[in-house]
């Protein structure tokens, strides 16, 4: 496909130009040799026929390129909503697809794009769990369950990628393969162990597979961004999407591991991250460190959802803190807000001088691979 004929579309879907028009205009232009250069829809691909703004942030994924896109958008949801009230589950797998083949695949409009990929996502999961759920054989087992709910999501995302080209797509079927891994592992686990719901009775060991897991998604989330240091390819909004899944997975896992462990000798530790203000002191200290040191990473790599992901964990901690420090009960809500909100503050406004001050004193080996400083 040319870039002329990916502008005409564009124009025709903005309401500029009809498509009639769009249609005579091509083979007019493209024998004048006016804008007849291919464009590649790989990953190579430039994430956008915009002009990018020299102090733009270059992280997240352009998607949006005008209110068109978002009434589209709206729509979408609106449509897909109704139809799945009132209609079979499979009429609204049918719109998924009729709207993807015009909205993606003829119009390229990103941002419906990134809604018809949720939708499916949506779809495939409310589908397999109902299966699962009308099942007792499988509903009554975990280990096998989870195979059987996370055994279709690789390919129907592998064919809607292979289809489309959505980078959110590439990104959720790269994650669900880790999702079955898990599941595999589960499977295989309880098998020898002869137990049917393997986290619940190795809750040690399921955190440190969930955490080796993680591992390996950041590990392929750093390829892709590693690959594209500039952000400037589609490689980069893959990294994104899986970045964004990647860190609060790695952050929990990592911190009721560390928390597991700190305790099994003894005591009790909560499983949920919303009992940290509930916890020892001990236990806030771990939670604040292991946050810090995420948001560290995400300011080393250039990536937000390193910071974001910790925010929850970050104020519970600091109220936890708080309360081990005999703060009055009424003011400690908040205390946390304009503790967590400077925070944020902080990070967000000197987030380019503070990625110098830390990059630059990595070797420069290091320095060259990882997204120029600005």
């Amino acid at each position: 496909m040319s870039e002329l004929k990916i502008a005409l579309d564009e124009a025709a879907g903005e309401g500029i130009i009809s498509s009639s028009q769009a249609e005579r205009l091509l083979p007019y232009l493209t024998g004048k040799d006016i804008g007849a250069l291919s464009v590649d829809r790989g990953l190579s691909a430039p994430r956008s026929l915009d002009e990018s703004n020299p102090v733009e942030d270059t992280e997240a994924p352009r998607f949006v390129r005008g209110f068109h896109d978002v009434l589209i958008t709206i729509g979408v949801i609106v449509l897909l909503v109704g139809l799945w009230g009132v209609a079979n589950r499979y009429l609204s797998l049918l719109a998924i697809v009729i709207l993807a083949e015009i909205l993606v695949r003829r119009q390229r409009l990103a941002l419906p794009a990134v809604d018809l990929t949720v939708a499916l996502v949506a779809w495939v999961f409310h589908t397999v769990v109902t299966y699962v759920g009308s099942t007792p054989a499988l509903g009554n087992n975990f280990t096998i369950g989870a195979i059987v709910i996370a055994a279709p999501f690789p390919l129907s995302l592998a064919l809607f990628y292979w289809r489309y080209r959505v980078p959110l797509s590439l990104a959720l079927f790269l994650f669900s393969l880790f999702g079955l891994f898990l599941a595999a592992v589960f499977y295989v686990a309880g098998t020898v162990t002869g137990s049917t719901n393997v986290p619940a009775d190795y809750p040690i060991q399921t955190l440190m597979i969930l955490l080796v897991t993680a591992l390996a998604s950041f590990a392929l989330a750093m390829r892709f961004d590693l690959s594209d240091p500039q952000r400037v390819t589609r490689r980069s909004d893959v990294a994104f999407w899986l970045h964004l899944a990647t860190a609060p997975a790695l952050l929990y896992s990592t911190v009721l591991l560390a928390l597991r462990l700190e305790l099994a000798s003894g005591g009790t530790v909560f499983n949920n991250l919303t009992d940290v203000p509930f916890g020892s002191y001990l236990q806030a200290v771990t939670v604040l460190v292991v946050v810090l040191a995420m948001m560290l990473i995400g300011l080393v790599i250039d990536r937000r959802a390193f910071v974001t992901a910790g925010l929850v964990s970050l104020g519970l901690a600091t109220a936890a803190l708080l309360t081990h420090s005999n703060a009055g009960f009424d003011k400690i809500g908040f205390l946390v807000l304009i503790i967590v909100g400077l925070v944020v503050l902080v990070i967000g406004i000197g987030w380019a001088d503070l990625r110098r001050l830390i990059v630059r004193h990595l070797p420069s080996g290091m320095q060259a691979r990882l997204p120029a400083l600005r």
